[in-house]
């Protein structure tokens, strides 16, 4: 096929013909290979978690139908002494966190240059302290506590622990989500007059409240498993106890650790332990994104 010059706008001859489209197909080529292989990557990554998914159901899904695992501390069979346990540690380990964590992260988006000394300190402790492992925490913890101080153990200091766990998440989850605020909401706040600290509080946080939200909960996934603090700092209990400060106090990934200790016949015990916390990890991440949605700011 040939191919037709003409005169452009300059003088200069304009190629117009057939020689372009082996090029566009080239292009749609190209791009449907790419999204084969992305749709590809995706099934591969879905296939263990579904499989972990299912596998969880199955063999947890018989001891957490009965009324007394949730109703019922361990004395009787059940696992309400477990779940109030983890719920009252990561309660207080989520309130100690996060308002410390948002703030030190509006600190560093807000108010610092990224220069200063104490800038560059905070972020350096952040970053170490995001690649702890759990132990680690756990024996500073007992450190200060039993041995300097002859403390007894408490749930209570398992929620110490875990806000070493998590309050690096949660500022470097707020940094991320601050940064992505179009620097025109702040501008245009300031033009009215608005301070700088209402601006923050009315304008920049409300923003970013979803990704937030989903930052917090990602650091509650995560120290909610966590077994090595609750080894370390507080001793197992049969017993309900809603006193963190107080006594010994169980929770989940203790009662796992324990009822695999007794072999095989407790087995279903560990299986619905861990589909229970699943679904606590799950109730807690779908209540905090309807409280985001509510409290965002409404797209016109």
């Amino acid at each position: 096929m040939t191919t037709v010059e003409t005169p452009g706008l300059d003088g200069a001859p304009t190629r117009k013909g057939s020689s372009f489209k082996p090029l566009a197909g080239s292009r749609k080529a190209v791009d449907l290979a790419a999204h084969i292989l992305v749709v590809v990557a995706v099934i591969i990554a879905l296939i263990p978690l579904v499989w972990l998914l299912l596998t969880l159901v199955w063999h947890g899904i018989e001891p957490i139908l009965n009324p007394d695992w949730w109703l019922s501390s361990a004395r009787y069979g059940g696992a309400a002494n477990a779940i109030v346990g983890t719920l009252v540690q990561t309660l207080l380990a989520t309130v100690i966190s996060v308002p410390l964590g948002i703030l030190v992260a509006i600190y560093l988006v807000e108010y610092s240059d990224g220069t200063s000394l104490l800038a560059r300190a905070t972020t350096f402790m952040v970053d170490i302290l995001s690649g702890v492992p759990s132990i680690v925490a756990a024996l500073f913890v007992y450190a200060v506590w039993r041995t300097t101080l002859g403390l007894p153990r408490m749930g209570f200091l398992v929620a110490v622990a875990l806000v070493l766990l998590m309050m690096p998440l949660v500022v470097r989850s707020t940094e991320e989500m601050l940064k992505i605020v179009p620097q025109d909401l702040r501008e245009a706040s300031y033009a009215l007059g608005v301070p700088k600290w209402k601006t923050i509080v009315r304008i920049v946080l409300p923003t970013a409240l979803s990704g937030i939200v989903t930052g917090v909960m990602l650091a509650v996934a995560r120290v909610m498993g966590e077994s090595a603090p609750v080894l370390i700092l507080v001793g197992s209990t049969k017993a309900m106890n809603w006193n963190p400060f107080a006594g010994n106090q169980e929770s989940l990934p203790l009662m796992m650790v324990q009822q695999y200790g007794q072999g095989q016949g407790a087995f279903d015990k560990v299986w619905g332990a861990a589909l229970t916390l699943v679904i606590l990890v799950a109730i807690v991440y779908i209540g905090a994104k309807v409280v985001a949605t509510v409290f965002a700011p409404k797209k016109s």
